[in-house]
C-alpha cells in the first residue's frame, strides 16, 4: 500500500530515526511515502542522511523527501507526525533560567509550571499555522500524530481551534508499565494496566497480574525496591497520599504540583542526580544542549555505525506507528492516547485533553469510557486543567491578562511566587521569547516599557538547588557511549527545530 507520512520537526535525530524504523517494519508500508521537513537545513540533511541509510540497508527503495518548505512536505500526506520544538534551545533557556530569578527551579519545563505554559504560548502559535497548512495541502482525511510538548496544550489548540483531527502521543505510561512490572519482579508483559488522567499525570488506576488485582500492593513493593525508593521519592509519596501510581517521571512530577520544589532547601530531600530525570534543575535543558552539541560533532561517526534494522523484534514501543497500522490494516491495537475528552473521564472536563486507553483498527480510533477517577487524583487534574486552558486561550487570542492568570494559578508558581512577582516574571518571558510570539505584539510592547523603567519586585541571580554542569564536547569525548546515548536521550521527540516556516 503507498500513501504520503510527513515529519514536521524531522531534525529530531533520536525521535525521528525511531519512529521511521516503527513504521517501516510493518511490511505493508514498504512503498509508503515519506517527507522530511525542518528548518535547520543541516540537522535536516544530517538526520536524512542517517536514515536514507538504514533505508537501503534494509533493502528498501523509499527515498525521502527532505525539505524546509513545510507546504510541500504537508501537500498529501495521509498521516502527519509533528516533533517541533519552537524556539528551540535559545527559548528553552529562557523557560528555565527566567523563572529561578524568581525562585521557580524546574527539572524539565516542557509541560506545566512557568517553563511549560511558555512553550505552550510558542507552539500553539505555530501548531495553528500547522494544521492551516495542512487543512490547505494534505488530504482531507489526513491525521495529525502530535508527539510535541506541551502535550494536553498543543493537542487541544489543534482539535478546538486549529480544524484538523489530532491525537496526542506520550510514552510516559509504556515506562511506567515497565517500572511497575519490575518493582513486582514481573516482565511487563504479564502485568496488564488501565491508565487514566491527562498527560504526563496519568493515573494508574488499575494493575491486574494473572487475574489478581495488585494496585492496592504498589506502595509496598516500591518502597522495597533498591533504586526505586531512592529515585522516584516525589512519585512515591504522590502514591503514598493519593493511592495511586503517576506515570510521568520524579522530575518532572515534582514541578506539576505545589508541594516538593517550592522550598531550595528541601528539593534535595525529593531528587536524585544519578539522572537528569531524577529532578536535576534544568536537567533536561542540559541533556538537549550537550545532545545536540555531541551530534552535530560526532555525526561522522554515526554513519559508519550499523543501521537500524526494521524488524518486528527491534520495532520500539511509541504508539504513532502501530495506530498507523492498525488503521490501514485492521489489526486490532491496544494503547494510551490523548483525545478531547467528550465523557471518556467522567469528572473531568469534557473539553479537556485526556489520557486514557483506547483501541485502533480498519473503522477508526475508538476510546473506552473509564468513568470517574479517584477524587484526590481528579482533583490533581484538574488543577492542571484550568491552567492549559487559561493557556491555551491565551496563546490563541494573544491575551496577556490571561497567561499571567495561567501562571498565577499554577500549582508550582502560585506556591513559590507572590501576585506582583508573576506579573513582572511574565513581562520578562515575553519579552525574552518575542520572536517566536508574533501573537503578543501589544503586550510585549508595553511589557518593554515597564521594564525599562526598572525591576519593580527584587530578583536574584539563583542556580537552582540542583543545577549540574553542562558539559563541552572536549568533556564528552571521556566517554563517548554515554555521550551518544545522551544525544538520542536528549530528542525525546520534542528537542529539535525552531519555528517552523
Amino acid at each position: 500500500m503507498s500513501f504520503k507520512i510527513a515529519f514536521i520537526g524531522a531534525g529530531s535525530v533520536g525521535f525521528t530515526r525511531g519512529l521511521l524504523r516503527d513504521l517501516l517494519s510493518v511490511p505493508e508500508f514498504h512503498e509508503v511515502e515519506i517527507a522530511f521537513m525542518d528548518t535547520s537545513e543541516r540537522n535536516l540533511e544530517m538526520v536524512r542522511q542517517l536514515c536514507q541509510r538504514d533505508i537501503l540497508e534494509n533493502g528498501l527503495q523509499i527515498q525521502i523527501q527532505a525539505t524546509t518548505d513545510r507546504r510541500e512536505a504537508l501537500r498529501d500526506a495521509k498521516y502527519v507526525l509533528c516533533t517541533i520544538r519552537v524556539g528551540g534551545l535559545e527559548a528553552f533557556a529562557t523557560d528555565v533560567d527566567i523563572p529561578l530569578r524568581y525562585g521557580i527551579d524546574q527539572c524539565v519545563g516542557d509541560t506545566l509550571c512557568a517553563g511549560g505554559i511558555m512553550y505552550g504560548q510558542r507552539g500553539i502559535a505555530e501548531m495553528l499555522k500547522i494544521c492551516k497548512d495542512i487543512r490547505e495541502v494534505a488530504r482531507e482525511d489526513v491525521l495529525l500524530l502530535n508527539y510535541a510538548n506541551p502535550m494536553a496544550m498543543l493537542t487541544w489548540a489543534c482539535n478546538a481551534y486549529g480544524g484538523v483531527r489530532t491525537v496526542g502521543l506520550c510514552h510516559g505510561v509504556q515506562n511506567g508499565h515497565r517500572q511497575i512490572a519490575e518493582a513486582f519482579g514481573l516482565q511487563k508483559e504479564e502485568v496488564d494496566i488501565i491508565c487514566a488522567g491527562i498527560n504526563h499525570q496519568t493515573w494508574y488506576v488499575q494493575i491486574r497480574h494473572n487475574g489478581e488485582d495488585l494496585t492496592g500492593r504498589l506502595l509496598e513493593a516500591f518502597e522495597a525496591h533498591p533504586e526505586f525508593n531512592r529515585t522516584e521519592k516525589v512519585r512515591i509519596d504522590m502514591l503514598r497520599r493519593f493511592g495511586y501510581y503517576s506515570t510521568e517521571s520524579n522530575g518532572h512530577l515534582s514541578e506539576y504540583v505545589p508541594w516538593y520544589r517550592k522550598r531550595p532547601e528541601e528539593i534535595g530531600e525529593w531528587i536524585d542526580l544519578g539522572s537528569w530525570i531524577n529532578g536535576e534543575t534544568g536537567g533536561y535543558l542540559r541533556v538537549c544542549t550537550e545532545g545536540r552539541r555531541w551530534f552535530e560533532t560526532d555525526f561522522p561517526n554515526w554513519l559508519k555505525e550499523p543501521a537500524l534494522e526494521y524488524t518486528p523484534e527491534k520495532r520500539g514501543e511509541e504508539h504513532g506507528s502501530y495506530i498507523i497500522e492498525g488503521l490501514e490494516t485492521g489489526r486490532v491495537y491496544r494503547g494510551h492516547f490523548n483525545v478531547v475528552n467528550r465523557g471518556v473521564i467522567s469528572n473531568l472536563p469534557d473539553d479537556a485533553v485526556i489520557e486514557a486507553p483506547g483501541y485502533v483498527d480498519r473503522s477508526g480510533i475508538s476510546m473506552a469510557h473509564v468513568g470517574s477517577l479517584p477524587l484526590g487524583p481528579a482533583a490533581v487534574c484538574n488543577a492542571s486543567i484550568s491552567v492549559q486552558r487559561l493557556a491555551v486561550e491565551a496563546a490563541v487570542h494573544g491575551d496577556d491578562q490571561l497567561l499571567r492568570q495561567a501562571m498565577l494559578l499554577d500549582p508550582l508558581v502560585g506556591a513559590v511566587c507572590n501576585p506582583r512577582e508573576v506579573w513582572q516574571m511574565t513581562d520578562e518571558l515575553l519579552v525574552a521569547q518575542e520572536a517566536w510570539l508574533p501573537q503578543y505584539g501589544a503586550a510585549i510592547a508595553e511589557a518593554k516599557a515597564r521594564l525599562a523603567e526598572g525591576l519593580q519586585v527584587p530578583v536574584r541571580d539563583y542556580r537552582g538547588a540542583a543545577r549540574l554542569h553542562v558539559k563541552t564536547v572536549e568533556e564528552m569525548e571521556a566517554n563517548r557511549e554515554q555521550a551518544s546515548r545522551n544525544a538520542g536521550e536528549s530528542d525525546k521527540g520534542k528537542e529539535r527545530a525552531a519555528a517552523a516556516q
